[in-house]
């Protein structure tokens, strides 16, 4: 099986954080969104992940490359780079590795971590995971029949046809049918706003007698923004908190107290201060006379005499004397 991870979007709702860190970067729970989404598919997997495929903007840069070729060799798969020079449309994003698009084609948008305890048909022609949501006009939605094989798929309904909405995350048993199908996105010039869609692929291949399956999450965890992200780390926190290490041997404490869930990184120093519930604290950051919750605090920062609460700080950041709810990008100074 080949999984495939389209992730060159400019994360524009994320900034100031994505003007220097791609979104799929960010850390959840001290690992990068696009690796804790990498694990969770191969914890479904029956069988072995041969590749995975990284599809990303080309200024990047080399050490985002070398990154999402660790996270793949680190699970025992060959990782390999693709670039999407332009952004139009998921169909588009994902022949931008038409390489990887062979036998088992397992497809996750790196802008979302879910909760599953699924295991991956491969029996099956296609499979799309969804989650009920109590507003599907807001989503692209699967409608299916009474065999509960998806018979149509329906964007951002204006009456009432599903509940369950499209999580961004796809199986197909035959990966070059599915390259052939959004190949004749981009030669017939079929798009949706702009865009070529995988939806239009898929509705195609529906019509032409594939059998679609749907399946659910447990969760869908959303980073599409700051709260939605610091949400998701606290998540992510509680779900970990018993099977990973999340607080480092190296923490230097002194006179501070950390309330469980939280993730503390390698060379952190924490003097007389409250840290947690649902923090995260990244590598070489150092915390002194403050009280922070429900954040997420990135590498090599200074807090000092600050109260933080659903708050994302990005990396070498320098915060002090404030108690505020905030977001702030990388390399900032606020006294």
């Amino acid at each position: 099986m080949n999984i495939i991870i389209p992730m060159a979007g400019m994360g524009k709702r994320m900034r100031p954080h994505t003007l220097t860190t791609p979104k799929p970067l960010l850390p959840i729970a001290g690992k990068s969104i696009v690796q804790r989404l990498v694990e969770d598919i191969l914890a479904t997997a029956n069988e072995k992940v041969e590749q995975v495929a990284f599809i990303i903007g080309p200024t990047f840069g080399k050490e985002v490359e070398e990154h999402l070729l660790k996270v793949a060799s680190d699970l025992g798969a060959d990782g390999k780079i693709y670039y999407q020079h332009e952004a139009l449309g998921t169909a588009h994003a994902i022949l931008c590795a038409a390489e990887a698009l062979k036998g088992n084609v397992f497809i996750a948008f790196a802008d979302t971590l879910f909760k599953a305890t699924f295991s991956i048909d491969t029996s099956k022609d296609a499979i799309v995971w969804t989650q009920k949501v109590e507003d599907p006009s807001a989503f692209g939605v699967v409608k299916l029949n009474a065999s509960n094989e998806i018979e149509a798929f329906v964007e951002k309904p204006k009456e009432f046809v599903s509940d369950l909405a499209i999580i961004g995350v796809y199986y197909f048993k035959d990966g070059e049918n599915l390259r052939k199908e959004l190949q004749r996105l981009i030669d017939e010039d079929i798009r949706l706003k702009g865009e070529y869609q995988i939806t239009d692929a898929m509705d195609h291949m529906l019509k032409n007698g594939l059998k679609f399956y749907t399946d659910q999450v447990d969760e869908w965890l959303d980073c599409g923004n700051k709260d939605a992200t610091v949400s998701t780390n606290a998540r992510v926190l509680a779900i970990k908190q018993n099977s990973e290490q999340l607080v480092s041997n190296t923490l230097k404490r002194e006179n501070s107290i950390i309330i469980a869930p939280c993730f503390i990184g390698e060379g952190v120093t924490i003097r007389n201060s409250v840290i947690g519930p649902n923090v995260s604290i990244e590598a070489g950051t150092t915390v002194e006379d403050s009280r922070i919750s429900n954040s997420i605090v990135q590498a090599n920062s200074i807090v000092k005499n600050a109260h933080l609460h659903n708050s994302l700080l990005g990396k070498n950041v320098n915060y002090m004397n404030k108690s505020l709810e905030l977001s702030l990008g990388d390399f900032s100074t606020q006294l």
